[in-house]
């Protein structure tokens, strides 16, 4: 596992609780950054995935 799996996951977990909490509240625009963190976690992890295929494919 590498710092972009990790970071990934981490962002994904943050987004999770940002975009619960702007629903509990009733903020569109904190749930909306909890689901842009959310994507951008997903990304990040899949990124850090590749690199990891590659390493491991070396």
């Amino acid at each position: 596992m590498n710092k972009d799996q990790v970071a990934g996951v981490a962002k994904q977990v943050k987004g999770s609780i940002r975009e619960a909490a702007g629903k509990a509240t009733g903020d569109k625009k904190t749930q909306a950054k909890g689901t842009a963190d959310k994507i951008a976690g997903k990304v990040q992890k899949t990124y850090g995935d590749v690199k990891e295929k590659i390493k491991d494919s070396l």
